[in-house]
């Protein structure tokens, strides 16, 4: 006869292996909701017509801000230069160079919309621990482009920590672009804060 410890640890097994699943699924689902809900709320309040670029570019701003983990990318995308001796208010103008040049870039996009679409095809348990969600960006005429999102969990939401663009992360080509000018200018941050600048007002001016 199984003695009752054996006995107890055997339901306890069995009830982890039922609700590890349950786990899994319940993420999935709420990381598929939050890019589908990003999707909505993007298509809903920065793609709308006749908006001052102004107004696009805020609406766009408090989306991006609430969704994205900007300390988190900032400090992905400068790898070993987010490390002393880079101090905080480097660190600081960085991570909101980057959210301007970001911010830019894609209000430029917005105000081009043109009626494409987000399709997801399902969400894939990443090795470092996050959620990849896999979606196609559908447009009319012209092939539709493969999207994943990585997506981290904050509490009872997630954000997003990186955009993968037909195998192409957002993270890695930025951090590559970056290293390239840091390495021409002997690792001087304050050098890529200025062409950062540059090309923060050089995108505002053409939004």
């Amino acid at each position: 006869m199984l003695s009752r410890r054996i006995l107890l640890l055997s339901a306890v097994a069995a009830a982890t292996c039922l609700h590890v699943p349950s786990i899994a699924f319940a993420v999935e689902v709420k990381a598929r909701s939050f890019i589908q809900d990003l999707a909505d709320t993007a298509m809903n309040t920065v793609a709308v017509k006749d908006l001052s670029d102004a107004e696009r570019a805020l609406r766009f701003r408090n989306l991006f801000v609430n969704t994205f983990d900007l300390p988190e990318i900032s400090k992905l995308v400068l790898g070993r230069y987010w490390r002393p001796p880079t101090t905080a208010e480097q660190r600081g103008e960085f991570q909101k160079l980057f959210e301007d040049i970001q911010v830019y870039t894609w209000t430029r996009r917005f105000k081009e919309y043109s009626g494409e679409t987000l399709d997801i095809f399902g969400v894939e348990p990443d090795a470092s621990g996050d959620s990849l969600v896999v979606s196609q960006i559908r447009r009319h005429n012209l092939a539709p482009i493969n999207v994943s999102w990585r997506v981290r969990k904050d509490g009872e939401t997630f954000r997003v920590v990186d955009i993968i663009v037909e195998g192409a992360s957002m993270i890695v080509t930025y951090r590559s672009d970056y290293s390239g000018v840091l390495s021409s200018q002997g690792g001087k941050l304050d050098s890529l804060l200025a062409v950062m600048r540059q090309k923060a007002d050089q995108l505002k001016a053409g939004s």
